[in-house]
Order: structure tokens, then C-alpha cells, then sequence
């Protein structure tokens, strides 16, 4: 069983690599298609993923001083 700190570095991670996904996803249907709404799809799933990348950094440096 995760405990809560772990589950909240899992969630993170993934939510990561969601974002990131997704983001990949929407370039990719701008750069075949044209399509305005996958490029804003891309920008916001990619800033996004910056976001969270930094609250992650952000949450571990918070774990180093905890313990």
C-alpha cells in the first residue's frame, strides 16, 4: 500500500506524462492537419507539463527538509 506521499509523487509523475502526451498529441495533429486547435491543445498541455514539473521539483525539495 502507497502511502500518502507516495501516491502523491505517482500522481504527479503521471500527470506528467499525461500532460506531456497529450501535448505531443495536439502538435502532431497541428503539423498533419493544420488544426489551430491542436497547437493551443499542445501549448496548454505543454505548459502544463512545465508546471507540474515545477511544483514537483518544488514538492520533493519540501520532502528533503521534512525528513
Amino acid at each position: 500500500m502507497l502511502s500518502l506521499k507516495g501516491f502523491h509523487i505517482f500522481f504527479i509523475a503521471a500527470s506528467i506524462v499525461l500532460s506531456l502526451a497529450v501535448g505531443a498529441w495536439g502538435a502532431r495533429q497541428f503539423l498533419q492537419l493544420g488544426s489551430i486547435g491542436g497547437l493551443v491543445m499542445a501549448a496548454i498541455f505543454f505548459l502544463a507539463g512545465l508546471l507540474l514539473t515545477i511544483y514537483g521539483i518544488n514538492y520533493f525539495g519540501k520532502l528533503r527538509k521534512l525528513e
